[in-house]
């Protein structure tokens, strides 16, 4: 884990996105594994499913890192929950009152909104998982947020600290790096995942294509499947981006 730790930090004061920028170097074959991309501003941030990333200068954590994966292409998932457990871990310990939980998929939510996003991009290159590039963007120092994001927040609003943001990415890139290279149990961690489940066993509003329906939040599969508890009883699993997520 030390040579990745020791990868450079490259420091940018804007950029299109630094996912683009590691994919870039991935691409010219210049990246090297733990290699991480921080800026203080994005022009075109990108969030899941094509969504765009808002941010204001220097006010957010914006960063990405270059990682070979040392899972199976067929654990992507699990990947997923040890980057979202290493975030949601190292922000409980900043401010212990905070209620910090995740929405399916990788979302980082405190006190009910969203503080944070993940975005990981995989190179696959034949049947081998070549390289990831994860994504990360959390709200640190805003004041207030949009009036068109309601449900968004940043951790000095919900905690009032003054936190330095060099600080948070060195922290969190280790923090990271420790739980993608350290022993695990792959049915424990996805245990703790659905402990943390923003809105597990409560009832939710969801849209499928054109239908808007309610159905309880049941779990979420090894394989990242979400599943929903249905007015009938039935138990439905779905693919990320089958469903959308409907706030309020």
């Amino acid at each position: 884990m030390q040579a990745v730790l020791n990868a450079p930090v490259i420091e940018l004061d804007t950029i299109d996105s630094t996912n683009n920028y590691a994919m870039r170097l991935i691409d010219a074959d210049t990246a090297q594994p733990g290699l991480t991309i921080v800026t203080d501003e994005q022009t075109t941030g990108k969030g899941q499913r094509g969504r765009k990333w808002v941010d204001a200068h220097g006010q957010s954590l914006l960063m990405s890192l270059v990682i070979v994966p040392e899972l199976e292409i067929e654990q992507q998932f699990t990947f997923n929950i040890l980057i979202s457990l290493a975030i949601a871990d190292y922000l409980q310990e900043i401010y212990e009152n905070w209620d910090i939980r995740i929405k399916w998929p990788n979302d980082i939510i405190i006190n009910d909104k969203k503080a944070g996003g993940i975005l990981i991009e995989n190179v696959i290159r034949g049947n081998s998982w070549a390289y990831s590039v994860v994504g990360t963007g959390i709200n640190i120092l805003q004041y207030s947020m949009p009036a068109e994001l309601p449900y968004a927040t940043s951790l000095r609003i919900e905690s009032d600290k003054q936190l330095v943001i060099s600080h948070v990415v060195t922290k969190l890139r280790q923090r990271i790096f420790t739980y993608l290279y350290s022993q695990y149990d792959a049915g424990q961690i996805l245990r703790r995942y659905n402990d943390a489940l923003f809105r597990k066993d409560m009832p939710q509003h969801f849209k499928l294509g054109g239908t808007e329906f309610t159905a309880i939040v049941h779990g979420v599969t090894i394989d990242g499947m979400l599943q929903l508890l249905l007015p009938n009883g039935d138990i439905a699993n779905y693919n990320h981006g089958a469903v959308e997520w409907m706030w309020g």
